[in-house]
Parts: C-alpha cells; structure tokens; sequence
C-alpha cells in the first residue's frame, strides 16, 4: 500500500471528515477523496460509511485504522529518539496531569524549567481521565494512581491526604470544628457526585458526606475546591500538597484525614533514553525536593 495514500487515509479516520483532514494536511477535499477511492481500490474493500454527520468506519476501516494508529506511534517514538540523540534538549514535551495538581502545583513551577531549558516546551493536558502513554497520547503522566501496564515506567514521587480546610475568616466568623460529628453544623463545599478523585479520598469522605454533613454546594475539581475555601463559602476536602505554605488556609478537624495516596512519574519505556524526559523528571524531582515533599 501507498504511505502517501496511507497517511491520508489515517488523518481522515481520526478527523472523520473529508474536510479537517484536508485542512490538516494542507490539500482540497476532492484530492483527498480521490486519494480515499484510490485506497480503497487498493486494498479492494470501502474503508468508509459516508452519512450527512461525517464519515464512519467500516470493520476493514477500522482495521486499517489500528494498523495507521501503530505506523504512527512508531514514527513519533522514532522523531523522539532522533531528536533526543542531539545534545541540545528541545522540542515539544506532552504531559498529563489531574486538574488540581498540573494547575495549583506544576504551573507555577514551569518558568523554573524554562529558564534552564529555553528550547522546549510543554504541552500540558490537565484531565481526570487517564491516558494512554503506550498509543502516545502523553509522553508523561504524573498520576494518583499506580499504573497496571507493564511496559510503562513508574517512580514514586510523594505520599497525598486529603484533609479539610477552611480559610480564616471562615474559621473567625464560624469557628473551627475539631471532630467529625462538629463538621454537621458547618457549611461543607463537596465533590459532585460522581466526580473521579483519589480513591483514598473518596473513601475517606463518603461517611462524611452521607446524612447530617451533607454538602451545601459541590465542585467538580479540586481547584473550584481550593477557590471555594480560599473564598470563605465553606469547609472543603482538598489534598494537602494544595493547601501547604498557604496562610490564609487553615486545617480544621485536624485529626482527621484520608490514607495516603502515591503519586507517580510515569512515561512509557521506549521514552527511557528521552532528554525531555529526563529533564524534565528531574525538575519535578528538584521542585518537590525544595518543598519538602518528595518521597525517600
């Protein structure tokens, strides 16, 4: 089969339209439709159900498609490499996170890796859902989570609780509850229903949550929980890495917190030579290092 006619047909299947895969890849949309029909006469099979929505994939389509999405994860590994085998570190680095750590923690940070390395950069996909490093669509993930795949690289970074906390003027006007049982006659902010967080944490807060401690208001991030403490509407479970060295925030019950929770650095083995990766493992290990929250 042709590559030409190959890559096209992948940009086509991953945009599910004539159109963005013509704009992606800088050609009309008769040229590549007949680039399309041209492959499909190839392999002597429709690789496409055409509808007024767009295109959908036919069982061989979807074939083709795993075998272009494999071809093209192989090419990425092989770019990487290559640029990787230069001394200098440069180039795009995709990293995921969960909203409340990349946003409140490892943001702030970044200037300090690009003042050491001016030539690369950060793509930064901050998301509850946990992607998939081994089809690429991260090179790095820092999780909440142990990963189960074993053609991933892990390294602990630090141990997180959740823990509730109140600003002070919160505290001043309503007071500070010391156990469990005072938290009913506060004003508690919540994670909405459903919402995915730590499994420690969920455990943790479910009894809490359940009867007389029923929030008043509920956050779908752990940053809408951070802004709703920091602003006085209530008391709010957050992981303490967020609230350290933040004065206005106050531990209140402070006797009561979740199990601990491991995060970790993650990144898939054929990344194990990458200088982005190194370096940029080590900023983060640096970082956590001068905040005191690095794991031994």
């Amino acid at each position: 089969m042709d590559w030409d006619k190959l890559r096209i047909f992948h940009s086509v299947a991953d945009a599910g339209s004539l159109t963005h895969a013509g704009e992606s890849l800088h050609l009309s949309q008769s040229a590549v439709s007949r680039q399309i029909r041209a492959l499909e006469d190839e392999v002597g099979a429709t690789l496409f159900h055409r509808h007024a929505r767009g295109l959908l994939l036919t069982e061989q389509g979807e074939l083709l498609f795993s075998a272009t999405r494999e071809m093209t994860r192989m090419l990425d590994t092989a770019s990487a490499r290559i640029k990787d085998a230069k001394d200098d570190v440069y180039g795009e680095l995709r990293v995921t996170s969960t909203i409340g750590f990349g946003t409140m923690w490892m943001t702030p940070r970044l200037p300090n890796l690009f003042d050491a390395y001016p030539d690369l950069s950060v793509d930064l996909v901050l998301t509850e859902t946990v992607m998939d490093l081994p089809m690429r669509e991260a090179d790095v993930a820092i999780r909440m989570k142990e990963p189960f795949q074993a053609d991933l690289i892990r390294r602990k970074l630090f141990d997180v609780t959740i823990r509730f906390f109140a600003s002070r003027a919160y505290v001043e006007k309503h007071g500070a509850p010391e156990t469990a049982a005072d938290l009913a006659a506060h004003r508690i902010v919540g994670h909405s229903p459903g919402y995915p967080q730590i499994q420690a944490g969920e455990a943790f807060l479910a009894p809490i949550y359940a009867g007389a401690h029923r929030a008043r208001a509920t956050v779908n991030n752990y940053f809408g929980l951070y802004t709703a403490a920091i602003s006085g509407l209530g008391i709010c479970a957050l992981p303490d890495y967020l609230a350290r060295d933040v004065p206005d925030l106050v531990n209140v019950a402070p006797d009561l917190k979740s199990e601990p929770t491991t995060v970790y650095f993650v990144y898939p083995t054929e990344l194990r030579r990458s200088k982005r990766v190194a370096v940029f493992r080590d900023f983060v290990l640096d970082e956590l290092e001068k905040d005191g929250l690095l794991s031994g």
